[in-house]
Parts: structure tokens; sequence; C-alpha cells
């Protein structure tokens, strides 16, 4: 029979497994007619088969799935009571929830690798069964298996899918990799926390991480590269340099910037100011409360109630806002609209609160107060393309304005199988979705086609950033929303008279201000550019003898527009130097005897050194580049 692999057409014997007709052990699955396939499958004719290695994104996520099963193995032959919860693949690496009978401690860690590489040198296969949801539920439950048992019983299939290696056997849908000798290399990062299924309410189980790849080298550079992101942490950067703390007293998930932190987050947001006010915006600021009437119209009240915080006013529920959104449609809807104001741009620098559970807090980038840079452009249909490319062009600008300009671009639309799932007509979301590829396509933004990933009321393009080390942020969405212009009747005056509907776009190009500084620090490790630094130039006398002449050298900085202090402490020179470089301050203004006589300031440059003595206007005039963001 003819099939085709990997885009040749070959001839394959009835009764021939995918496995059969390779012989690279590279290959870890295939995707066979567009699905993923276990190695193992049988072939078909007219099959189109593509083999999948560790360099697909396919591959990885497999892989590390593989991985948690040989974790989860070794866990069991180790520790026979600990009960199973689930182990999936993550962005990078792999996690199992386990409840264990004593709580895991490092040592065992280190136990359960070594188990680990005593199942991959058994080379046990992963064999695919099929059972009956009863058998597989009465299977569980002579294992004592309570999770597992939850997990097959909300299974709507009567056939469920397990695997098997050896003795182990685990619930899942698959694929795997064939065999465990495919794992080279592995190592278990840490312990957490987790809630069974996420739920507050439920019991708290161990969760294990760890990484995996094909070689030792791959999982070398892995772990130079989780160092360096460990002296980038944001967390601990923050607190060096005294931009931001949370406070156990006053609540988790908490910023309370300090004053070098507050003044970059008046650069970020003054610069957001100036491109919007550029770009045809106009500026709001709307409540942080409202009456929960307003968020039962939105429809968040209905599907978001647990994120929400409460509070009685007079009688009356109130909402500490958890979106922007509604305040914006409330100034639309004040007058009557014209096609001819529109499109109208409306935009906000918001605070926000959300009910973050506490177990999924993390430093700036998950918190439970914090500002987004939202905007709704309302707009008629025949403008949607001409703003969706204006909203993503001033974000490439903006974003490109701090250093960014890698990108991963996902296009996240509805999925047809399942229209009962969303609201709007397949018109609205087929109009909404050829607009977004167009706009991408008009920018010149590769992209991934996500099927599903839309929420409810619209698709969306979500850009998020590459970072020095690689990794992605997210950032900017653009949204559209074909939620609240019905819930809220939000019409516009057309030339014929007519009230039609209106189009909204939702858009946050930096996402949330918390999260892009905390991207920020790490990105920069926390030696801001020029531009950015909260403290651009510390002045410095050798002596007290200098102190006057230093104190004139700042205020001329200061006059200059330069954020400038004088440190005169009585310590070494060497030692405030070495202290002014711990807090990376991009330029050291020294001055001594010498330099007063020749009215110059010996210059020191962050990660450059000591670039030797000059007059202070042709200092101003090096920097000046760097003043406008240019490095």
């Amino acid at each position: 029979m003819k099939i085709k692999l990997n885009g040749k057409p070959i001839e394959a014997k009835e009764g021939s497994r995918i496995c059969d007709l390779i012989d690279d052990n590279r290959y870890l699955a295939a995707r066979v007619n567009g699905v993923l396939k276990d190695l193992t499958a049988p072939v078909t004719a007219g099959a189109v088969i593509e083999l999948i290695d560790f360099s697909h994104e396919e591959g990885k996520k497999l892989f590390w799935h593989s991985s948690s099963h040989i974790m989860a193995m070794a866990v069991k032959m180790l520790f026979p009571e600990t009960k199973l919860a689930i182990g999936p693949a993550i962005d990078e690496g792999f996690y199992y929830d386990f409840e264990p009978v004593k709580p895991f401690t490092p040592d065992d860690l280190k136990k359960i690798e070594e188990k680990m590489r005593e199942i991959v040198k058994q080379n046990l296969p992963f064999e695919r069964l099929a059972m009956k949801k009863e058998a597989v539920v009465e299977f569980y439950r002579r294992r004592n298996e309570n999770y597992k048992i939850e997990l097959a019983r909300v299974i709507p299939d009567e056939e469920v899918s397990l695997y098997r290696n050896g003795d182990f056997v685990d619930l899942c849908l698959g694929p795997h990799i064939p065999n465990p000798s495919h794992l080279g290399a592995f190592k278990l990062l840490s312990l957490a926390g987790a809630y069974w299924r996420g739920d507050s309410k439920q019991a708290m189980l161990t969760r294990i991480y760890g990484i995996s790849f094909p070689t030792e080298d791959e999982l070398k550079d892995y772990l130079k590269r989780i160092e360096e992101a460990q002296k980038r942490d944001h967390r601990k950067l923050g607190q060096d340099l005294e931009l931001f703390s949370f406070f156990e007293e006053a609540g988790a998930g908490l910023v309370y910037w300090h004053p070098r932190g507050t003044v970059i987050l008046r650069v970020i947001q003054d610069y957001w100011y100036q491109e919007h006010l550029a770009a045809g915006y106009d500026i709001t600021s709307t409540p942080h409360i409202a009456r929960s009437q307003l968020w039962h119209q939105s429809g968040h009240y209905d599907f978001y109630i647990d994120k929400m915080y409460t509070l009685p006013v007079e009688n009356e529920e109130y909402v500490l806002k958890p979106m922007n959104c509604p305040g914006h449609i409330l100034i639309y809807k004040s007058k009557v609209r014209s096609y001819r104001e529109l499109p109208l741009k409306l935009a906000e620098l918001g605070t926000v609160y959300r009910n973050e559970l506490s177990g999924t807090l993390h430093g700036l980038l998950r918190v439970r107060g914090f500002t987004i840079d939202d905007a709704h452009i309302f707009c008629t249909p025949d403008q949607i393309d001409d703003e969706l490319v204006k909203a993503i062009e001033l974000s490439r600008k903006m974003l490109k304005k701090f250093g960014f300009e890698k990108y991963r671009v996902e296009l996240s639309v509805w999925d047809p199988q399942a229209k009962d799932q969303y609201m709007g007509s397949e018109a609205e979301w087929e109009r909404a979705e050829a607009g977004l590829v167009a706009a991408l396509n008009k920018v010149g933004l590769e992209y991934k086609r996500i099927v599903g990933e839309a929420a409810f009321y619209g698709p969306k393009v979500d850009i998020k950033i590459i970072d020095a080390l690689g990794r992605s942020w997210q950032a900017t969405t653009v949204q559209f929303d074909f939620n609240l212009p019905k819930r809220f009747k939000i019409v516009y005056m057309d030339r014929d008279g007519l009230y039609k509907e209106v189009v909204v776009i939702h858009r946050a190009l930096y996402g949330s201000i918390e999260r892009f500084m905390g991207c920020l620090i790490e990105h920069y490790a926390g030696a801001f550019p020029l531009w950015l630094a909260p403290m651009q130039t510390v002045v410095m006398p050798i002596t007290d003898k200098e102190r006057k002449f230093a104190k004139d050298v700042m205020e001329k900085c200061q006059k200059q527009g330069l954020r400038s202090e004088m440190n005169d402490k009585s310590e070494k020179i060497n030692y405030r130097i070495r202290e002014a470089e711990l807090q990376k301050v991009p330029y050291i203004l020294v001055v001594g005897a010498k330099e007063i006589q020749d009215k110059t300031v010996s210059v020191r440059k962050r990660g450059r050194g000591n670039m030797g003595a000059m007059k202070l206007k042709d200092f101003f005039s090096l920097i000046e580049p760097e003043l406008g963001g240019e490095d």
C-alpha cells in the first residue's frame, strides 16, 4: 500500500506499524493525517505521515510528558503508599502532583532521580492500553488511587486510554515516546505545594518539577540558562535595587513601590501617555469600585465572581473592579454617537484587583492589584482593518523603545465545531479573524494560529516579547469583543440615520504594568538603559575639599534633566564606587583636586569602567543619544 512519509511517497506492507518504516532513533512520534500518534500505531493506505522529533514543539511536549510518567513510576517504586494525581508537560519541562505519606525532601529528589536512571536502563516500552471506564475505576480502586478514580469518572468516553511501563500503569491519552532510552539526561528541579485541581478547598498535594533532554549537553545548557535567570530574578533585584516590596502584614500580592521603582513607573507611564495622545487616543480615568449590577450586565459577575472582590456599601453590593471595560462602555454611552466620531479610542492606565489564589502569586508577574494599559477602540466595520494595523504598529513601536524587537505571536480563534460555546455570529468571527490576519500580514509578523483558544467573546492576537535569555513574556493583546456591544446595546448613528451596533476592539500594549516591569528588570538584569534608569548619575567628591564643586556638578546635571544625586559619605572613594556599581547606576562622576583644577569630571560608565576626564558639556553631548533610548 502507498503512503507518504515526511513528504515522500513510499510503499508499506500491510500490517506495518510506523516504527517498522524508520530506523532513526531520534523520532519520538508521528502526525498521521494531522493527528499525533505513537510510533507503534498501524499504517493505513493513503496515510500522510510526518515524523516528530525533539525539535518539534509537539516532540518536546510528549518527551516531557513521558518523563513525568517515568518520574511517577520511580516515586511509586520508592514510596509505594504515595497517591498519584496528574503529571503534564509544561512550557519548559514537566511536573507531577503526588499525595505522599510523608513530605518529600530534597534528598528524596536525589533518590527519585537515581531510580529513574535505573528505569531508563531497563528500557521498558510505553504500551497503550484501552479499557472500559468501569474496569479502569475498579483497577484504581484496588490500588487505592482516589485521584485517578476521580479523573476516570469524568472522562466522557466509555473506553479509556492508559499507558503501561512494566508494572506501572497511568491514566493518559498519550501519545508517548517509544521507550525511556530517549531520556538521555534529566534533573528534578524543585518541590512545591499545589491544590488538587487548583481549588483551595481541595487537598494540598506535593508537586515535583523536572526537566529532561535527549542529551547531556542540552541539559547542561539549560541549567546554565536557569542559573543566569536566577541572577536576573526580578524579586531579588527588586529588593537589592530598592524598587519595590511586598509586606505580609499588608496582604499578599500587593505591590509597594519604593521611590526608585516609582521613577521607572513614571517614565514608562509618561511614554505611554505621549504615544497614545499622538496616536489619537482620548485618556480616561474610571473609579475603582462600581455597583454589582454593572458587572451583572457585563457578564463578569456570572463568569468571573471567584476572581472578584465584593464589598457592602449602604445596603448595596459593590465590586472592586477586575476589568476596566465597563467603565469605558459607560463613557461611550454617555451621549449619542455619530459615525463621524468614530473611531473613538478610549485609553486608561487603570488599576484593577483580582482574587488570585495565594499559591499562584509570583513577584510582579502574578499579583492581586495591578495596572492595565487598557484601551477600547469603538469603530465601524469598515474601519476594523485600519485600526488593527495601527494598534499592532503602536505596540511594536513602544516595545522597541524598551529594547524588544523579537516576538512570539499567537492568533487565538474559535473552534467552529463548538459554535454554541461562543458569542457572535459565524460572519462576525470570520470577519474578525480575517481582520487580525490581514493586520499581522501587513506589519510582517509571523504567527501561530491556535484553534479553540479564543475567549468566548472574540478572537485575539497575543504578542509575547522575547527577552535577553530567549524567554517569552506576555505583553500585547488585541482582542475583539462581541459580548459587551450586545449586553450594553452599544450603537452609533450611521450615515443613513439608522442606529447600528458598534465594533469594539479591546487592546493592552504593556499588558500589566507590574508584569512588564518584572520583564524589564529580568531582561536588563536590573542594569536599565540610561533613559530608563531610576538614578542616572552619581557625583562623588574624593574628599571633603571637593564637596562644593561636586555639588555644583550635580546641580548642573539636574538642570540638564538628569536624575542625579551626590554621594559624599565618609567612606573611601573605591567603596562608594563599588556601592554605585552594585546599584547599577549608568554613570559615576568622580571629582578630585585635578578635576577642580581642570574644570572636568572623571567619568566611569557602567560595564565599561573609567572613560577618563572630560568637560561636563562634553559628557552631556556624549550621553545625549542614550537619553533618547539609543545605545
